[in-house]
Parts: C-alpha cells; sequence; structure tokens
C-alpha cells in the first residue's frame, strides 16, 4: 500500500530509526493499493569521510493499475507538490519517505494497445536525505491510519 500526503515539517518523530509519533497537523493520506512485482523501494546512502556527512537517496517506483479523472486530478497537484509517503513492504512496515524535502515524482500515464497491456500509472519518486528512511512503530502506525481517506 502506497500513502500520500501533503508536505508537513516534522510529520514523524524519529527516534533511532523509528517513528514513534505523528505530527497532529498530519490530517490526511490518500491510500494507492499496490499489486504485484513492478512496485520497489530502494535506499543508497553514501558517506563522504571529507566532509563528514551522508545522503541517502530513496527511489520509489509503483505501479498502479487504475486509471481515472480523479486519479488523475490528484496526480496533477502530487507533481507539482512537495508530498511526503508511507509505503507499506512486503514484510508489513511502514516506512516513512521524503520526510525531509518532500519526493518529486515522474508520473507516466500509459494506455497500452494489445488487450494484454495495461491501463496505468507508474510512479518514480526521488527523495533526498540524511538517514535511512524509518519505520513507523505500532503506536504511530494506528495513529496514520486513522488519517487515511
Amino acid at each position: 500500500m502506497l500513502f500520500l500526503y501533503n508536505d508537513i515539517s516534522d510529520a514523524f518523530t524519529v527516534v533511532d530509526g523509528e517513528a514513534t509519533a505523528m505530527n497532529v497537523l498530519l490530517t490526511a493520506a490518500y491510500a494507492f493499493p499496490l499489486e504485484g512485482d513492478g512496485n520497489t523501494l530502494e535506499q543508497s546512502m553514501v558517506g563522504d569521510r571529507n566532509t563528514g556527512s551522508r545522503v541517502n537517496t530513496q527511489t520509489l517506483t509503483v505501479v498502479l493499475k487504475k486509471m481515472d479523472a480523479a486519479t488523475n486530478a490528484q496526480f496533477n497537484l502530487l507533481a507539482s507538490g512537495y508530498p511526503q509517503a508511507v509505503v507499506v513492504d512486503r514484510n508489513g512496515n511502514y516506512i516513512a519517505l521524503g520526510l525531509d524535502d518532500g519526493i518529486d515524482f515522474t508520473i507516466v500515464a500509459s494506455s497500452g494497445g494489445a488487450k494484454s497491456d495495461g491501463n496505468l500509472y507508474t510512479l518514480t519518486g526521488v527523495s533526498t536525505t540524511k538517514d535511512l528512511a524509518p519505520l513507523l512503530d505500532a503506536a504511530t502506525i494506528t495513529a496514520f491510519e486513522a488519517v487515511v481517506v
């Protein structure tokens, strides 16, 4: 499952790689079901010994199988904003993405020509942050799921 929401400063309180609380200003998240094997999250952290810094690039690729006018309108806003996300992996982990500066999305809407081709969206989101993405703890998952519309 992919959840998208508008950029919020300090959307989660993060302690030692775990999101332990949610900002009360996060009041709406939009759910998009993920199916199949075309959905991936990759995090690539690179450290620099010379500067003592590091950057983690988060790349999320998802395929959404239903195209409609309402989703087109949402994705028009998504591409021009600074969205953040929570994605649920196959192990049931809720992973918060884009917490520092939001996520830059490329959205491809494609309609295939053959009967077996899909009519779908492919979203590729890239964000950079200092740390690996935090996982939400059980209480934070409960609080987050309460704001899903």
